[in-house]
């Protein structure tokens, strides 16, 4: 099977021993997403809602360097270190998606890389 990386600036560049996402076939595995700058590097200022929605035009960003867009997500997972932050998730997402919307699970964690409030990460599906 024949993978591909994907590989963008306008998403922060891998911290660690992965790529930002691995196309096989039609499947394209976006790593997870913190509200980190790309061009920083660093965390975004503010509450959780703009860490999410941060986390988000990461992920729509390598959604697009590899050729689709957030609408060709077929599952989210988001993870976050305090659950009652779910229904900001559930706002803020719907500002990003439109029906149907992918699949999704919410994963309550002790924590995450950088002390980040919020990670995701995408499944998407794209006939080439």
């Amino acid at each position: 099977m024949n993978k591909e990386v994907i590989k963008t600036d306008q998403a922060p560049e891998a911290i660690g021993t992965y790529s930002q996402a691995v196309r096989c076939g039609a499947t394209v595995y976006l790593s997870g997403q913190i509200p980190l700058i790309p061009e920083t590097m660093e965390m975004v200022d503010g509450d959780i809602e703009q860490q999410i929605r941060r986390v988000f035009d990461n992920l729509r960003a390598v959604a697009r360097a590899a050729g689709g867009d957030l609408c060709d997500i077929v599952k989210l997972n988001v993870f976050l270190t305090d659950l009652a932050h779910f229904p900001v998730v559930n706002s803020v997402m719907a500002e990003y998606f439109v029906e149907p919307y992918p699949a999704r699970a919410a994963i309550g964690v002790a924590a995450l890389p950088k002390d980040a409030g919020v990670e995701m990460d995408a499944v998407m599906e794209i006939p080439r």
